[in-house]
């Protein structure tokens, strides 16, 4: 592809900055590109150029990132930085390539989709892609090849003393469920949490953030037998060392299922066909993905299979613009069944 060079790493590299400033998925995402990083230049200063969160998450937290500049940032002061490279692992580069470009960086890499602009060094933005594997090929354009591709995210005593303050540590196994998502359509229905909640061996912690504590309160009212519900009580390291203590974590493709993932603990993710291919995990000993196959709308009969995210696909048409849950045709019984095998109940 154009720009590519061998997997050797440039000389006389000092300062590292890596445009990624959205959620928390995206960022368990873009670890293992961030760990290749560390490996291939391990003396020098790796900046996240990122959002608020990252610079409350991972200011003090032993990780790849040794800082964090919050975007937006005066360009002048970002220029002033004096970055040997310029890494953009933030989507098709539209709006972010221009910005990795202006930091005046030796060499500056990245993703383009069409009718972004071009970088030094850069590879072709294709949506359906696994995301980890898309960064891992970013940052191999400057000579740091990949040293794992499972996202693993460092805990400190303090999380760990946070988790269990909150929720003390239970004999019986715990199983957290996590009913939302900020994009409905990513939702499986709420009555279905409620039926794996009640179906398994376990302690059953539901856990949200706050504005999705009706829907949480709804799958324990739900529940025939009791469950905590666990709403904005833990800082997002708090939750991290929760759900590392808990058995499974069973979610919707959303944030906490790869957080989940990023501690080690087993998953059950419910995901619309295309968003497997770009966020599940890929090996099978600890997560079971559930895949939904819808790919028109429910409401509409629009396919959406180009549709659904074309902002993030660099372009394309419009999507049909409703909510409906594309992942509603999930069974109920694979999602048990997962549970029970990853719990040992088979």
């Amino acid at each position: 592809m154009p720009g590519s060079r061998p997997d050797v790493p440039e000389a006389d590299v000092r300062k590292i900055a890596v445009y990624r400033a959205n959620a928390i998925g995206d960022y368990i995402f873009a670890l293992p590109a961030l760990d290749a990083l560390r490996a291939a230049y391990p003396d020098a200063e790796i900046v996240l150029l990122g959002a608020a969160w990252h610079a409350r998450f991972l200011t003090g937290r032993p990780g790849p990132v040794d800082r964090v500049i919050e975007l937006p940032a005066d360009p002048d002061a970002l220029r002033a930085e004096g970055f040997d490279l310029g890494i953009q692992l933030h989507g098709g580069g539209a709006t972010s390539n221009p910005v990795v470009a202006g930091l005046g960086a030796r060499i500056t890499a990245g993703l383009r989709a069409e009718g972004a602009p071009p970088l030094d060094r850069w590879i072709r933005y294709v949506y359906y892609q696994p995301e980890v594997f898309r960064y891992l090929e970013v940052v191999g354009l400057v000579g740091a090849p990949p040293v794992g591709y499972r996202p693993m995210l460092a805990l400190t005593d303090d999380d760990r003393k946070e988790a269990a303050a909150v929720v003390p540590r239970q004999a019986r196994p715990m199983v957290a469920l996590h009913p939302g998502a900020t994009d409905a359509r990513r939702r499986w229905p709420a009555d279905r949490f409620s039926a794996v909640g009640d179906a398994l061996s376990a302690d059953i912690l539901i856990t949200g953030t706050g504005s999705e504590r009706a829907l949480v309160e709804q799958v324990a009212r739900d529940m025939r037998r009791p469950a905590r519900t666990l709403v904005d009580e833990l800082s997002l390291g708090g939750l991290a060392a929760l759900y590392e203590r808990c058995a499974v974590v069973i979610s919707n493709d959303t944030g906490p299922v790869h957080l989940a993932e990023a501690v080690g603990t087993a998953t059950i993710g419910l995901y619309w066909v295309g968003n497997m291919i770009n966020g599940a995990p890929v090996d099978r000993r600890r997560h079971r993905p559930m895949i939904s196959w819808t790919i028109h709308c429910p409401e509409c009969g629009q396919d959406c299979t180009r549709d659904i995210y074309p902002a993030r696909a660099g372009g394309g048409r419009p999507g049909c613009g409703h909510s409906v849950s594309f992942v509603a045709d999930i069974a109920t019984v694979e999602v048990v069944e997962a549970a029970r095998e990853l719990l040992g109940d088979r």
